[in-house]
């Protein structure tokens, strides 16, 4: 039996496409190494599914509760209103999944900036880290956070994709990590040049995104915990070091960002 043990910490696994088979979807994943999946929100009525989800699968499962900026509309202030509350629950390890988005549509911008610098806010008040999706809006993302750089707990950014000067300027964020998932074993991916020239292993997690995003030789599949795998041999790869190194050293990452004692 493998000694491999990593965490997935992005899987919208509360969600209908699991329904039919979540249970073996789980036990596909311990059978993998996988110790513990963390279930981001979009919204205020997945933060609650999120949270009992936790209680469900107890130790295995951790939420996180949050609104998505692809969520966000002109009724945001009320979401948060909803969803504030949920940030003193003791299953909540983070607040997340949230951030900017402005591949689809700049509508909601100042709305998005809003959103999200109301729950940065949350993260420096609550001591809880922060799970930040960004797609085509880095500069003004980063420009929120450096307002609060020196008073920030923590997270993840979740599914880095991006090149040397955008880990770079990501990593100047203290306690930070770049989250990694599929895009890594991407046959046109440029990662796996940019990581282990710019990202050391001990600014990286594991994650899945799924049932998006699934790695080579899944694409095209719903993806799964289990298939994170792919992302951890991927690492050992271009790290020139062992799965179970990555494994451990990611599971450090991890503990170090959401479990400070």
């Amino acid at each position: 039996m493998s000694s491999l043990r990593f965490i997935d910490t992005h899987a919208h696994i509360d969600g209908e496409e699991f329904d039919c088979d979540r249970n073996e979807v789980i036990a596909r994943a311990k059978a993998e190494g996988v110790t513990n999946i963390f279930v981001p929100a979009i919204d205020y009525a997945t933060s609650e599914r999120a949270l009992q989800m936790s209680s469900k699968y107890e130790d295995f499962l951790y939420s996180m509760v949050g609104l998505h900026p692809e969520e966000v509309d002109e009724n945001w202030e009320r979401q948060l209103e909803y969803i504030k509350p949920l940030l003193a629950d003791p299953r909540c390890i983070a607040i997340g999944e949230v951030g900017l988005d402005y591949y689809w549509s700049r509508e909601h911008a100042e709305e998005q900036l809003a959103a999200f610098e109301t729950q940065v806010r949350w993260s420096v008040d609550t001591r809880l880290p922060l799970a930040i999706h960004c797609r085509k809006a880095q500069n003004e993302m980063v420009g929120v956070m450096r307002k609060y750089r020196n008073d920030l707990p923590g997270g993840i950014f979740h599914c880095f994709t991006g090149n040397e000067r955008e880990a770079e300027e990501l990593l100047s964020f203290p306690q930070f990590a770049l989250g990694i998932g599929g895009v890594l074993t991407f046959k046109k991916s440029h990662l796996p040049e940019v990581l282990p020239s710019t990202v050391p292993l001990d600014r990286i997690v594991v994650e899945t995104d799924s049932p998006y995003m699934a790695p080579v030789p899944y694409r095209g599949k719903r993806n799964e915990s289990a298939f994170a795998v792919e992302v951890v041999r991927k690492l050992a790869d271009i790290y020139c070091t062992t799965e179970e190194e990555i494994g451990r050293i990611t599971t450090d990452n991890v503990h170090r960002i959401f479990f400070r004692s």
